[in-house]
This record gives C-alpha cells, structure tokens and sequence, in this order.
C-alpha cells in the first residue's frame, strides 16, 4: 500500500518545485525565447498563419496588407488596429510576438 501512496506524493512535491525553477530562468534563455517569436515587421502569411493560434489565411493577409499600408509596427499592441483582430486573441499570441 505504501508503495501506491509514494509515487502520487512525489508526483506532486516534484511538480510544486517546477514553476519555481522557470521564475529563475537565465536572461540568455528569456532572449532566445524572444529572438524565437514572430516578427510582425518580417513574416509572411504562412509564418503568421502557422506560428499563431486563431490566425487563418485572411486574417494573415490582413495583418500583412496593414503593415504595407501603414509601414511597419512600432508596438505588438498596433496589432489591434488591423480588422478582425481583437484583444483577446492579442493576448493569446502576445508572447509569440515580435516587433523589431
């Protein structure tokens, strides 16, 4: 019996730890996540596409024809001004984006 007990107990003093262990992540790893994030100012439509949830063929075209249209994004938050683009798919792609 105690065996069967052991195992969830660890499983879960060792899944406590983990979220600890990313507050101490090295500024060398924060950077490359970064440099990994999609650059509004770069991508394609099939980058945007495939590197963002909810983000289909149109809405792709749509954040590109803006960027031509109004010259490159200054913030990831002009994101909000290309149509079909609201705050919460904003928030739900911010961390894969980019400007540079």
């Amino acid at each position: 019996m105690r065996k069967f007990l052991l195992a969830p107990v660890l499983a879960l003093a060792l899944g406590a730890t983990a979220p600890l262990a990313w507050a101490n992540t090295p500024p060398a790893m924060a950077q490359a996540a970064q440099a990994a994030a999609l650059n509004l100012n770069t991508a394609d439509a099939d980058a945007l596409r495939q590197g963002l949830a909810g983000i289909g063929q149109a809405k792709a075209e749509a954040i590109i024809a803006h960027r031509e249209a109004n010259g490159a994004f200054n913030s990831v938050d002009e994101l909000l001004e290309v149509k079909g683009i609201g705050k919460a798919l904003l928030e739900r792609n911010r961390e894969r984006l980019a400007v540079n």
